[in-house]
């Protein structure tokens, strides 16, 4: 298998899942050479460098695998802010990591997928429900969630399954990566980050549950379950509730 952005949070969360598994990972990331985190692992494993915005590392990368069995698209980054506070310049790197990664990904792996092969994308319940001061968050994470069942519908007649993981907000290196154009929003996402007893270790573990029943949309806990079954079910109640959380952001500026 094969997992992106693995070098840290739920990437090499997943990265261990599977290695204790005893499957062989190839855990990719930014960094040139492997972190002390990825070296100390166990296992079967390999590392190689690979920027999900680069279609060379992508294309490269494809003339060196010869076939897959799961491909993880887990890379992404996290944006706070109001449309009128978030700078072209962070939209269009959160679109060419969350989205477009996720696609370059796809188009170049995919296709190494066999019969029983499993295609999984990270998104988030920012993706099924979407809160203020999200929106270019929201929107990539929702756009990954519709690419992935997209696919499942393009890849399910030749036996590979689509899974889209949509947690809620748990610690990890997500926070590391906020752009800075509004420091409220921004604060607000590192809290939401921090102060949650989710760990990368408890996501990654109800995951691979999710992934291996061949499930298309995962959320591996309570809240999001919660969140994104209110929106299905009780859709008034919900658009309700999400508007007064829009209203008390705003008096509090």
């Amino acid at each position: 298998m094969l997992i992106t952005g693995a070098a840290s949070g739920l990437g090499l969360a997943l990265a261990r899942e599977y290695l204790a598994l005893g499957d062989e990972v190839i855990l990719t990331d930014v960094h040139a050479d492997p972190p002390a985190a990825v070296q100390g692992l166990p296992g079967r494993w390999s590392y190689r460098r690979l920027d999900v915005t680069s279609d060379a590392d992508w294309a490269a990368a494809a003339q060196d695998i010869d076939s897959l069995d799961i491909l993880v698209n887990n890379a992404g980054i996290a944006v706070g802010g109001s449309l009128e506070t978030t700078s072209m310049e962070s939209w269009q790197r959160i679109v060419d990591i969350n989205l477009l990664g996720v696609v370059r990904g796809c188009r170049a792996l995919a296709p190494k997928l066999g019969r029983g092969g499993r295609l999984v994308i990270t998104a988030s319940a920012a993706g099924l429900v979407h809160a203020p001061k999200m929106g270019a968050y929201n929107a990539t994470k929702a756009a990954a969630v519709a690419l992935g069942e997209t696919l499942d519908a393009e890849l399910r007649p030749r036996g590979v399954s689509t899974s889209v993981i949509c947690p809620q907000f748990f610690r990890s290196g997500l926070a590391e990566s906020l752009s800075g154009d509004d420091p409220k929003a921004d604060e607000m996402a590192r809290k939401l980050l921090t102060r949650t007893r989710l760990t990368s270790e408890i996501i990654a573990r109800r995951s691979v549950r999710g992934i291996e029943a061949r499930r298309v949309v995962i959320t591996p806990d309570a809240l999001a379950t919660f969140f994104w079954y209110s929106k299905r079910f009780s859709r008034v109640p919900f658009l309700g509730s999400t508007r007064l959380i829009g209203r008390a952001v705003a008096r509090q500026g």
